[in-house]
């Protein structure tokens, strides 16, 4: 049976609200939360961009639910060490509920220490000589390291929960779901793409949890709603590398411009059934997770058509 989780936008919304909507998920009946981790949100219009690490300690103490990153880049702007100690404490901050979701990443979060942005199949190897370094020091004994892309000279944590975060990996094409399948203990991806699912499962993932999201927006009028999608997160509609490659939100504000109302496929509006025709795809795809943000605000009326309308149907349509 899929776990229905929320998506909390660090992009969107203040630390507060993010830690308010924690609160609202969970009495909705959502099962888990994702938070995302930037430094620059996707486009001005967005506004915020939060220290994910600041709000997952907060959350830890508001709510019971599982919470992972989706996700974290430990390869450029933060050192995989740092990302290692923060994910330990925040496991043991959640009595074990926190996953440690990673990616290989986005110039427009990575490129602000002065870095140059490697190409994608360095960003790949990058995270994978990461991931080793994490789970080394996930051991609690001291780490040496003289890697291709990393240095760790003894380092050792201290504060560790009684067992290490899983790492899920996440990957939008055929390489990065083969070397999720290699090092992590789960998948992450942002489309219901049963191709990647089977190939994650068979290089290696088997039946290791597979775990997707989708943004979508209610609201009492579906037209409105689909431009206040639009207007947000356009940025799910442009194709192509411009995501990983563009360094700032308002280059990606030049293509938003070209992206039209009648683009945007996400679910919008108060008819309960596009919601739940999304995340059935995600489980016919062969997803354990799926996860649903809410974009606009209009949290109280959101998360009472989710607890109303969406998640009883969801759930009600899914095999025992």
């Amino acid at each position: 049976m899929t776990r229905i989780g929320y998506f909390l936008s660090s992009e969107e919304y203040s630390p507060a609200s993010l830690i308010r909507q924690a609160r609202l998920a969970e009495q909705a009946g959502f099962e888990a939360l994702w938070i995302s981790d930037h430094f620059h949100p996707w486009l001005d219009e967005q506004g915020e961009s939060s220290f994910a690490w600041s709000v997952i300690g907060a959350l830890s103490q508001v709510t019971s639910l599982p919470i992972g990153t989706a996700v974290t880049c430990p390869t450029i702007r933060t050192h995989p060490a740092v990302i290692a100690q923060a994910a330990a404490t925040s496991g043991l901050l959640t009595d074990g509920r926190f996953t440690l979701g990673v990616g290989s990443g986005e110039a427009l979060n990575e490129q602000i220490t002065g870095a140059r942005w490697p190409a994608a199949a360095q960003r790949l190897d990058m995270l994978e000589e990461s991931v080793d370094i994490i789970r080394r020091l996930f051991s609690g004994e001291q780490v040496t390291h003289d890697g291709e892309y990393y240095e760790v000279e003894t380092a050792r944590l201290y504060t560790l929960p009684d067992q290490p975060p899983p790492i899920y990996v996440s990957g939008f094409g055929q390489k990065s779901a083969r070397l999720a399948a290699r090092i992590g203990d789960g998948y992450i991806c942002m489309k219901p793409d049963e191709d990647l699912v089977r190939t994650y499962r068979d290089n290696g993932g088997g039946d290791r949890p597979v775990q997707g999201g989708l943004k979508v927006c209610w609201g009492p009028d579906t037209d409105q709603s689909r431009t206040t999608m639009r207007r947000l997160w356009a940025t799910d509609y442009i194709p192509g590398e411009a995501g990983q490659l563009l360094p700032l939100p308002r280059h990606f504000s030049q293509l938003a411009d070209l992206v039209t109302d009648d683009m945007v496929t996400a679910p919008c509006g108060p008819d309960p059934e596009p919601y739940v025709e999304a995340v059935r795809a995600f489980a016919d795809a062969g997803f354990d997770d799926v996860y649903l943000a809410q974009v606009g605000g209009n949290l109280e009326g959101a998360f009472e058509f989710f607890a109303d309308r969406v998640l009883p149907r969801v759930r009600e349509r899914q095999p025992a």
